[in-house]
């Protein structure tokens, strides 16, 4: 029987947001200590621990069918590899940091200065872009510490939270592409293993739509139920179920979680009472 490989990054944090989507999506893995490879138990799937850098490359080879992995790596090494899903985890920018002590009037700064960086290739499309002439030095590693030693003259990296550029003493001027994890595939996968993605793929879907959703229950006033249905976005219209006390119902629905403050605030002044938020762990449609 087929299997689908799958790579992951052996470590780090998108290591363990890449195990946790799988695990949410049912999905058990034999983790191993410094396994390189692993079988899931109750799917067609094994899973690949490969360094980050080097998953583009298994990649375009055809060695694994698909990946998780960070966007901006794509962009930088992917070449033509085609992403299916955004998973919103894992999210960061490359960008442009500089000295805090220096001024900065826009890209025009680094014109003849020297830029260092993990990500040269998105860097040198930055610089064509906009016509600019810079010297790259390519570092794999602490690229924060160049302009310190007298390396260079700024940086491009993967800004986060930006306390590593707090730390040494530099500032982002310039956001050259906003990134998240994505699931990827190689452009060799056969039909077979396609068939075993396409599966994985809804289950991640589902997972998906759970984490950005709410379930929400209330009790409603009969006389104003149609008015807080109005209110309520739900997938297609809510549930409305009688209560034992007469004249009133119960009011079952999903909000998205990024708005559901506003909706709930608007809800209790249009008569909503004991309202109830859950998580949602899946949501299948």
């Amino acid at each position: 029987m087929s299997k689908l490989k799958i790579a992951i990054q052996k470590s780090g944090r998108l290591n363990q947001d890449s195990l946790q989507i799988l695990k949410d999506c049912g999905i058990s893995i034999d983790n191993g200590k410094d396994q390189l490879k692993a079988a899931a138990s109750n799917f067609p799937l094994e899973i690949f621990y490969l360094r980050n850098g080097d998953i583009p490359q298994y990649l375009k080879d055809g060695v694994v069918d698909a990946a998780i992995i960070g966007e901006n790596l794509l962009i930088e090494k992917g070449d033509d590899i085609q992403f299916i899903e955004k998973l919103g985890f894992s999210k960061c920018k490359v960008s442009l940091a500089i000295p805090k002590s220096e001024e900065y009037s826009g890209f025009q700064y680094f014109q003849n200065k020297r830029i260092a960086t993990s990500y040269p290739e998105t860097v040198k499309s930055f610089l064509q872009q906009n016509n600019i002439d810079a010297q790259l030095h390519i570092i794999n590693g602490s690229v924060e510490i160049a302009p310190n030693i007298g390396l260079a003259d700024g940086i491009c990296d993967i800004v986060s939270s930006g306390s590593t550029l707090f730390k040494n003493n530099l500032k982002e001027v310039e956001v050259l592409l906003k990134s998240e994890a994505v699931l990827a595939v190689s452009p060799k996968i056969q039909s077979e293993e396609k068939t075993i993605l396409d599966k994985l793929q809804f289950r991640i879907q589902s997972v998906l739509k759970g984490r950005k959703s709410k379930y929400i229950l209330l009790n409603a006033p009969n006389d104003k139920l149609e008015k807080i249905i109005n209110i309520l976005p739900g997938m297609r219209s809510p549930t409305v179920l009688p209560l034992a006390e007469e004249g009133w119902s119960s009011v079952h629905s999903v909000l998205d979680k990024n708005e559901f403050w506003e909706i709930i605030d608007e809800l209790k002044k249009n008569g909503a009472e004991g309202i109830l938020v859950c998580p949602i762990e899946k949501m299948v449609v």
